[in-house]
Parts: structure tokens; C-alpha cells; sequence
């Protein structure tokens, strides 16, 4: 993709916004797969591991959460390669987005989208799984 012809990984600290004004706590437990994109205020909790696949899209103002204070769950996160999430969503702990899936803006995750998959809603459902290409 020519928009990312020119990607560079950012630096990243511990609650520290990155220069695309995007936080992660524990970025020791972060991997983040190349050409990524990651909108603004988007929180990423890396405490018990996220993975992001390389030229997955996350818009801003996403909350990924490896651990949850409220109920005490926690999981690694996976995002797949080449998933888009869509802005406002929420992602909880130990779900596994698959390759090139869809999540419609405003979803709350808390179950594992499968590859291929256009998901949505609170809770977010499978509403369509298209063909890999």
C-alpha cells in the first residue's frame, strides 16, 4: 500500500502517547506486526500480551484490554493480519480476531472472530464471513 510506503515502527513507552497520540501500558508485552495502523486515543492494556498482525487497521479511540479490573479476566488479545476494527470499539480479554475480519464501529468483542468474518454490535455478532481471496 503506497500510504505505508513509508511506515516506521513507533516508539512506544509505557503510558507515554506515541507520536500518533495512541497509549499501551506494558508495551514489553506488545507485538506489533508491521504497517499497522493505529488510530488516535486508542488504549491498548498489553499486560497479559496483544498481538497485532501485520497491516491491521485499529481506528481511533479503541480500548484493547489483555486484563480487565472489573471482572479479573484476562487473556491474551490477537489481532489478525490485515483485520480492520473499526473506531470506538472494545476488545476484551484472551478474544482472537482473525485474518482480514471486519468489526463495525462501536462493537464491544467479547468472543473470538473468526477469519474472513464482518462482525458488529454489543456483543458483537458474525453477521457475514466472505471468501479469503
Amino acid at each position: 500500500m503506497e500510504r505505508f510506503k513509508n511506515w516506521r515502527r513507533p516508539l512506544i513507552r509505557h503510558n507515554v502517547l506515541t507520536e500518533w497520540f495512541w497509549l499501551v501500558l506494558f508495551p514489553e508485552y506488545l507485538k506489533l506486526g508491521e504497517q499497522t495502523d493505529i488510530g488516535a486515543f486508542t488504549l491498548i492494556v498489553a499486560s497479559c500480551g496483544v498481538k497485532i498482525g501485520h497491516h491491521a487497521q485499529i481506528g481511533s479511540h479503541c480500548a484493547i484490554y489483555s486484563e480487565s479490573t472489573i471482572d479479573g479476566k484476562k487473556g491474551q488479545v490477537t489481532i489478525g493480519i490485515g483485520a480492520k476494527i473499526g473506531s470506538h470499539c472494545t476488545i476484551m480479554p484472551g478474544v482472537k480476531i482473525g485474518r482480514d475480519a471486519i468489526i463495525g464501529a462501536h462493537s464491544f468483542v467479547n468472543r473470538d472472530i473468526p477469519a474472513n468474518a464482518i462482525a458488529w454490535g454489543t456483543p458483537a455478532k458474525v453477521r457475514k464471513v466472505t471468501k479469503a481471496f
